[in-house]
């Protein structure tokens, strides 16, 4: 039977504007940099200020040239002046750059790329176009770390089903060993058991010591992954010396073929959100976004409007204009309105997590405490979302180098002195234990559990386990060494 019945509910409904302020607010300064300039492309309101921005430049110029007026041209300078690592150094970018440093200068271009790379040492083969295009595509399914991780059989399923080429798998992987002879030797392997043996098959190392390393790794793959040596040496009959040689030679190897040879495209090293300087004992904070456009609204649209606004009905091009240029004139001062309105939003968090971690901008590392998100939303007044938008890939750069924004938030414990200690501090100090433990007796969880506890921080062995496990630290039997 139908009835009526009311309903009272409540629903919060985002305007199309809170939307696109949210997602302006996940943005970085380089992903806000084409946003702008695709908006500039889209809405005939906005444009782009560049009276504004050259009246930037004269300022930039005139202050340079006062400044070198200022300067003392009779000091003398030394060949090691201009040679010291200081000034080239990565630290030098963090510390000492100022405005006068253009972001653009920490971007690279890889002059060439792994792919192409390949291709190049493929086309240099005396093959059929039929293997040539397997080779193709052998190289296209490489991973970041140049290795195949798709099948043969379904690479060739494929090239037979698209585009009717029938290669044999005998064929196949005839091509796909010589590709993995190719520079850097290694690529393509199928596995890292494949790709180390590649490596020693194409190598100079000692002809003695190289065998040994291959009969492991071809028939003792296990025991070598565990690090059960004592099992390796009882089942080859080797002396400690004979393996601990052949273990150097494996170690020589590369486990990832393709990772870091070359750069597929171009990188670029941090660029980031904010810049902290200290200046006498006193911290600036600014927004790293002098490349950002200068953008302002169309003064000659908005005389069209004005223009347009009375006309009569009957003039229905002219109402069609208004009404046109009337939305992308609300939606140009929306743009802009969100534009400024993230600034605020970027400073006023920022300014709270410099305020809540001042002793790390100061005096280092050691001295992170224990943040999260509520701490700010408390100083700040918004909304836990608001903050999350705000740090998830963002970063600042400061006397202490550069961080991503959500490295200054961890939970943290109470050490035996009742002060609490950031979680992230704790993780730091697990991992120099590990790197300074013995080689051939590696700390377990419960023995790290008990340094740590030495030095007043208490935790359970299964919590250090989960820190290791977060760290990538393997269990101790992995860490063990000769």
């Amino acid at each position: 039977m139908i009835s009526l019945e009311q309903q009272m509910q409540q629903r919060q409904v985002l305007a199309p504007q809170q939307i696109q302020y949210q997602k302006m607010l996940q943005l970085n300064n380089l992903a806000l940099e084409q946003r702008i300039k695709t908006e500039l492309e889209m809405n005939p309101m906005l444009e782009e200020d560049l009276e504004q921005e050259l009246e930037q430049e004269e300022k930039d110029t005139e202050t340079g040239d006062d400044e070198l007026e200022s300067d003392d041209y009779d000091e003398e300078f030394s060949p090691e002046d201009f040679m010291n690592d200081e000034y080239i150094d990565d630290s030098y970018y963090s510390s000492k750059s100022k405005d006068s440093e253009d972001p653009a200068s920490y971007y690279s271009v890889a002059e060439d790329s792994l792919y192409s790379h390949l291709l190049n040492q493929l086309y240099l083969l005396e093959l059929s176009d039929d293997l040539i295009t397997l080779g193709e595509e052998i190289i296209g399914n490489l991973d970041d770390d140049g290795y195949l991780k798709v099948k043969l059989e379904t690479i060739l399923d494929d090239l037979n089903l698209f585009r009717h080429i029938k290669i044999e798998l005998s064929q196949a992987e005839e091509l796909l060993k010589t590709i993995q002879s190719f520079d850097p030797t290694g690529i393509a392997a199928r596995d890292l058991k494949e790709c180390l043996i590649v490596q020693l098959k194409n190598s100079t190392f000692d002809p003695y010591y190289s065998f040994i390393a291959e009969t492991i790794l071809s028939e003792h793959f296990d025991l070598f992954a565990n690090k059960h040596f004592k099992s390796i040496m009882s089942t080859m009959n080797l002396s400690e010396e004979s393996l601990k040689s052949a273990l150097d030679i494996i170690q020589r190897l590369n486990p990832k073929p393709g990772e870091g040879t070359f750069l597929n495209t171009q990188f670029n090293r941090i660029t980031p959100d904010f810049i902290i300087e200290e200046f006498e004992d006193e911290f600036r904070i600014t927004i790293n976004d002098r490349n950002l456009p200068s953008i302002s609204i169309n003064k000659e649209y908005t005389g069209m409007i004005e223009a347009y606004k009375d006309a009569p009905p009957e003039e229905k091009e002219k109402k069609a204009t208004f009404k046109f240029l009337k939305e992308k004139y609300d939606s140009a001062k929306w743009f802009l309105a969100c534009i400024n309105l993230r600034r605020e939003t970027m400073m006023k968090i920022m300014k709270a997590i410099f305020m809540k971690q001042i002793n790390f901008f100061k005096l280092g590392e050691q001295h992170l405490k224990p943040l999260i998100y509520k701490d700010v939303s408390d100083v700040t007044g918004l909304d836990i979302s608001t903050i999350s938008r705000i740090v998830n890939g963002k970063f600042v750069q400061s006397p202490q180098g550069i961080h991503e924004l959500k490295y200054f938030f961890s939970e943290g414990t109470m050490n035996d002195e009742g002060e609490e200690v950031s979680l992230r501090i704790v993780k730091t100090r697990i991992k120099e234990i590990v790197e300074n433990e013995p080689a051939k007796k590696p700390y377990s969880d419960d023995k790290l559990a008990e340094i740590l506890a030495n030095e007043g921080i208490h935790l359970a062995r299964r919590t250090i386990a989960k820190y290791r496990e977060q760290l990538k630290i393997p269990v101790a039997r992995l860490r063990k060494h000769l």
